[in-house]
């Protein structure tokens, strides 16, 4: 049995941990925080480790890591923290559900969380570092570059390309064959039709619901 460290003690991390004990051969053997959030000594029964001592107490020669984080400061916190980990020469696994429809050959990068009811068409690529909450639609030839986070019961259609470091919020759906600028937030329940440009902010206008596509509102 393969042994995992999990970064992180929030509710994702937690929700990490649920995942990979009940749907992986992996045995969690301790979680780790930065040493200045270092607040508690044991989370989910398990060992909180200082991040800055874990390659010593739990080596990348026996132990992979996975980085259990949301999408803070628009994935740069995870971004971070999965490099660093990759620095100290851990393998990074990725979560696939055994409950999502996967059509794409497993084409995932390190350090993804797929959950449960996601169904991924075929030609679809999953870069790094990648969330995909539960229930959404990845359409094929579709591209998801490293470190975003998608949520729940988004459309991602066709031969559409989301570039790096984005959030894309409950209920969006992206047009096909569309471009989706770096770091770009996406709210939710938005209809985004044609290509945005990087750091915009998209959301749905709530005086028009249902009536026209959202428009950008601003830089972030």
């Amino acid at each position: 049995m393969n042994s995992l460290v999990i970064f992180g003690t929030s509710e994702l991390a937690e929700v990490a941990y649920y995942y990979f004990s009940h749907d992986t051969d992996y045995e969690i053997a301790a979680f780790t925080v930065d040493a200045d959030y270092l607040t508690e000594d044991s989370f989910c029964g398990l060992p909180v480790l200082p991040f800055e001592e874990i390659s010593h107490i739990h080596p990348a020669e026996s132990s992979d890591l996975f980085v259990a984080v949301s999408y803070t400061k628009l994935n740069r916190v995870r971004r971070d923290k999965y490099l660093a980990a990759k620095n100290l020469g851990y393998k990074l696994p990725s979560y696939i559900s055994s409950h999502a429809t996967v059509l794409n050959n497993f084409n995932f990068g390190e350090n993804c969380l797929v959950l449960e009811d996601n169904t991924i068409q075929p030609y679809a690529v999953i870069g790094n570092n990648v969330t995909l909450w539960s229930g959404n639609h990845i359409g094929h030839h579709a591209k998801i570059r490293d470190h975003c986070f998608i949520s729940s019961h988004v459309v991602v259609s066709g031969g559409v390309e989301i570039s790096e470091s984005c959030f894309i919020g409950v209920n969006a759906t992206l047009r096909d064959h569309i471009k989706i600028g770096q770091r770009c937030v996406i709210g939710a329940g938005a209809l985004i039709l044609a290509d945005t440009e990087p750091d915009g902010v998209y959301l749905q206008r709530a005086s028009e619901r249902s009536k026209v596509p959202s428009t950008r509102l601003r830089k972030i």
